[in-house]
C-alpha cells in the first residue's frame, strides 16, 4: 500500500513580540507534513530555525524530496539514515509516528511506555527586553511555578536581578542563547546563584564552550545549541549538567527518545524544550517529557491563536494530547 505526502505552511500570530538575543518575531511560521495511507492521515509539525541555516523554503524542499521514499513505505528508522537531523526530518518522523499509531490503533504513549501520560508543569518564557520591562513581565506571571528568562546581553546582571525582584518566589531558569562571553561568564553565574536561579541554558556559543569544563559554579548548566543527537552527549560530560532535547534539533521523536535514554544513562538531567510552534508541534514533546526534570513546552501559550484540537493548558499545567490532535 502506497502513501501520499503533503506539506502545508502555516502561520500563527504571537501574542505580542517574542525576543531573544538573536532577534524578534511576531509570527510563528511552521510547516505541517501530512502522510496518508489507507484513508488515514498522520501529521507532524516543524519550525525551521535560522540559527541552523533553515528556511521555510529549504525545509519544505527537504520534506518533498523524500516523497518517493515515503510512497514506498520507508520506515522511521530508515529515515534516520537518509536525512540529517533538523526540522524537516522532525516533521516527517512525527507524521509517521501519528500515522502508525492510527493504523495500529495503539496510542503513541503506550508504544513508548508512558501510558497513562500525565499533565506536566511547563516553564513560561519571559522575552528579552530592558530590565524594567522584564521585571514587569515577571511580576505579571509571578504566580507561575517556573519562569524561563531570555538573556544574552553584556548586562544580564541587571536583568536577572530585575526578574527576581519581580517574581521573588518563582523558580527561575535563564537562557543566554549563546550570548555570554568568557569575560562576563563567571560574573553572570555568580549573580544567577545569588538570585536563586536553578538552571542556565547555553551560556557560551556552541563549539566554544570548553571553558565550562574548567570553572567552578553553583548553578547547573544546560546544553541547548551544543547538543542535537545522542552521539553528541559523551563529549559534553564535565561541561554541562543537563541537556535540552528539542524535536526540531534531534530530527524527530525517534532520535529524541534515544537521546533521552542516553542522557539519563550518562547522568544528565533532562529538559524537553521547544521552538515557538502550535500544539501540534508540542504534542509529541509532551509524551517525550513524561518524568523529565524540566519541561519547557509553552509554545502555544505564547500564541494569539493555536491550531485545531489544541493541547489543554491550565495555567502552567499542560495535559497530554487528545488523539484528535496527535498520537
Amino acid at each position: 500500500m502506497t502513501r501520499h505526502l503533503e506539506t502545508t505552511i502555516a502561520s500563527f500570530p504571537i501574542a505580542g513580540v517574542f525576543t531573544i538575543s538573536r532577534g524578534s518575531r511576531t509570527m510563528a511560521e511552521v510547516i505541517i507534513c501530512s502522510i496518508s495511507e489507507r484513508g488515514v492521515t498522520g501529521r507532524g509539525e516543524c519550525v525551521p530555525y535560522k540559527r541552523y541555516g533553515e528556511t521555510l523554503e529549504s525545509v519544505e524542499a527537504q520534506i518533498r524530496a523524500e516523497r518517493d521514499f515515503l510512497v514506498d513505505a520507508g520506515s522511521r528508522h530508515e529515515l534516520l539514515k537518509r536525512m540529517k537531523p533538523g526540522a524537516a526530518r522532525n516533521a516527517i518522523d512525527c507524521a509517521l509516528w501519528d500515522l502508525e499509531s492510527k493504523l495500529a490503533q495503539v496510542p503513541v504513549a503506550r508504544a513508548i511506555g508512558v501510558e497513562p501520560a500525565q499533565p506536566l508543569v511547563t516553564a513560561y518564557t519571559i522575552s528579552l527586553a530592558e530590565p524594567e520591562a522584564m521585571a514587569e513581565q515577571a511580576h505579571h506571571h509571578r504566580r507561575r511555578p517556573l519562569l524561563k528568562v531570555k538573556l544574552g546581553t553584556a548586562d544580564d546582571e541587571s536583568r536577572i536581578q530585575a526578574i527576581r525582584n519581580g517574581a521573588p518566589d518563582t523558580r527561575l531558569i535563564v537562557d543566554a542563547n549563546e550570548g555570554w562571553t568568557p569575560d562576563n561568564l563567571e560574573r553572570h553565574l555568580a549573580i544567577a546563584a545569588e538570585c536563586g536561579v536553578e538552571l542556565i541554558e547555553q551560556p557560551l556559543p556552541a563549539g566554544n564552550d570548553s571553558l565550562l569544563g574548567h570553572i567552578k559554579r553553583s548553578v547547573a548548566i544546560c546544553a541547548d545549541e551544543s547538543v542535537h543527537l545522542a552521539v553528541d552527549l559523551e563529549h559534553l560530560r564535565g561541561r554541562y549538567d543537563a541537556v535540552n532535547i528539542k524535536l526540531d534539533k534531534a530530527g524527530g521523536l525517534t532520535e529524541a527518545l534515544a537521546m533521552r535514554q542516553e542522557a539519563e544513562r550518562l547522568g544528565f538531567a533532562v529538559m524537553v524544550g521547544c521552538m515557538v510552534g502550535s500544539s501540534l508541534a508540542m504534542a509529541p514533546a509532551v509524551l517525550l517529557a513524561q518524568g523529565a526534570r524540566y519541561v519547557d513546552l509553552d509554545g502555544p501559550l505564547l500564541l494569539a491563536r493555536d491550531c485545531a484540537d489544541p493541547l489543554r493548558y491550565d495555567g502552567s499545567l499542560v495535559y497530554p494530547p487528545d488523539r484528535a490532535l496527535w498520537g
